[in-house]
């Protein structure tokens, strides 16, 4: 007993990893592992039974949470798109595009996942439109087995860090930050990993131009105007569909919610003007969300149960001893963190790690002195290899459950690992070049409250007039406020009112002693 007594988070942790391997569904494990863990605790007198009483407040808490709200919108959004046609649409358009050249159709592959990872935000869909659709006429004009299928699955996969990705919802909501935020920071690194698949692409197309031949004269159907005219109206309304969403949301103008409310309303217009939207096509996308909501607010109240028993017996103490006086500070941290990730991801997918590992890894981070949007965005790269890790990579199994027979599962598998290192290389890149994530972030301004000054001027205050500062006329009050604050010596003149009674405020000024107080 004393052994338990003294080891219950690392007994805990361990025994949901056993529950997890064995196949349990990952919601149930976590509530389990939570309430079983829970009782022997109360049992040997670490945690008390008022512990769970806390339960139905956390429980309420996930279903209080706006942001999550975000999670039926993108998903339906994503779903009305897909099943309304607009992948055929963009692959047929971009395919005739870049026909001429070498590895053309891979290229086109890559920039409607691209597109499509902007506008859906679901793996699935993306993997599984491109298989159907792609690998065929790939196969047909005498691509190479292994290219033409890793492109297809990892080009899917960029739906996981090409905002508005469900797992930076996620992650957002596990760290405690802006989803707004998490979109920006992960903009650039989606699209920087989206090159390194083309220059991959361009590399096999010089060196082995027999894997990526460029299609037949016969085969390019469509020049001059009427392919102009076929881009234009086949790239125009995705396009602005993208803008509706993540400019609103990078702009300010929109919350995320509001923009996948947005985007959903986008989403059935554009399957109207399509003359694609029915009653069974709506009922399909709603049912599919439903289903994926569900599955999302379990997991997360699950974690919430296992989390309240694992803080309870002071597990996130374990986490952060055994992470912190790693040798290395932030470097040696974030080393074993992502090994730790990559391995993890052969055998969990994103939702299980976003649930589970994430949570103790982000007080450690933070204790470092890690920039936790940052650290997410880093983590979401390392968790794209957890859709393209052979054999148990979901990519490849949503892949293999449309290739043709003719392909082997081995092909694949192969076809995965240039990507999968692709993907390695780009969790070095944010590491070694961090603005990648921060910049254009808001930052916070550090105040040196030693430097503040407060300049009250000599003279009575006027019965009926609030307390006052001086500033520049030209400057609105935010700018004078700045520069009060970064020691500039200029008085401020517009007024400002005080949160205090007159009487009290004329007694201060009168007084005019040093430590008189002003609340703002």
């Amino acid at each position: 007993m004393e052994f338990i007594a003294a080891n219950m988070a690392p007994l805990m942790f361990g025994s949901l990893v056993i529950f997890l391997l064995f196949g349990y569904p990952v919601a149930f494990a976590l509530a389990a592992n939570g309430v079983v863990f829970g009782l022997i605790g109360i049992e040997l007198g670490l945690l008390t039974p008022a512990l769970f009483q806390a339960l139905p407040d956390r429980i309420f808490g996930v279903m209080s949470n706006d942001t999550l709200l975000a999670i039926p919108f993108f998903t339906f959004m994503g779903l009305i798109l897909e099943r309304s046609g607009m992948a055929e649409d963009l692959l047929d358009t971009i395919g005739q595009l870049f026909g001429p050249v070498r590895g053309g159709l891979a290229f086109a592959v890559i920039f409607v996942g691209a597109i499509l990872a902007a506008t859906t935000g679901v793996v699935a869909a993306s993997v599984i439109s491109m298989g159907l659709i792609s690998l065929p006429i790939m196969m047909r004009y005498g691509y190479d087995q292994r290219l033409a299928t890793g492109v297809i699955a990892a080009s899917g996969t960029l739906a996981q860090i090409i905002p508005p990705s469900l797992v930076l919802i996620i992650m957002a909501d596990q760290l405690g930050r802006s989803v707004g935020d998490m979109y920006q920071g992960a903009l650039i690194p989606g699209l920087v990993l989206t090159a390194l698949y083309v220059g991959y692409v361009v590399l096999v197309a010089i060196f082995k131009p027999a894997m990526a031949p460029a299609l037949p004269p016969e085969a390019r159907t469509l020049r001059g105007g009427k392919l102009f005219l076929r881009v234009l109206t086949t790239l125009v309304p995705p396009l602005m569909l993208i803008f509706l969403v993540l400019g609103t949301i990078f702009l300010g103008i929109a919350t995320p919610t509001e923009g996948g409310a947005m985007g959903a309303a986008g989403a059935l217009a554009m399957a109207v003007l399509r003359k694609r939207l029915s009653v069974s096509l709506l009922k399909q996308a709603m049912d599919t969300t439903a289903k994926l909501t569900t599955f999302v607010v379990f997991i997360l109240v699950g974690a919430r149960v296992f989390s309240l028993t694992f803080y309870g017996v002071e597990g996130h103490l374990w986490v952060e001893h055994l992470l912190a006086g790693l040798p290395g500070g932030q470097l040696g941290f974030l080393i074993v963190v992502n090994i730790l990730i990559f391995l993890l991801a052969f055998f969990l997918d994103f939702f299980e790690l976003a649930f589970i590992v994430v949570p103790l890894l982000a007080p450690v981070a933070e204790k470092l002195g890690i920039d936790l949007i940052w650290f997410g965005v880093l983590l979401a790269v390392n968790m794209q290899t957890s859709f393209m890790h052979p054999p148990f990579g979901f990519a490849l199994f949503y892949l293999r459950s449309v290739a043709p027979p003719s392909i082997k599962t081995t092909q694949i598998y192969w076809g995965a690992v240039p990507f999968v290192i692709i993907q390695i290389i780009m969790v070095g890149i944010i590491i070694l070049f961090p603005q990648l994530v921060t910049m254009g972030l808001d930052k916070q301004m550090d105040v040196d409250t030693d430097k503040v000054e407060i300049v009250i001027p000599d003279g009575e205050a006027p019965d009926d007039t609030p307390l006052q500062f001086d500033a520049p006329e030209s400057d609105d009050a935010a700018k004078a406020l700045e520069k009060a604050l970064q020691g500039d010596k200029k008085l401020l003149k517009r007024p400002c009112r005080a949160i205090r009674s007159r009487a009290q405020a004329k007694s201060d000024w009168r007084a005019r002693s040093e430590n008189s107080g002003l609340f703002f």
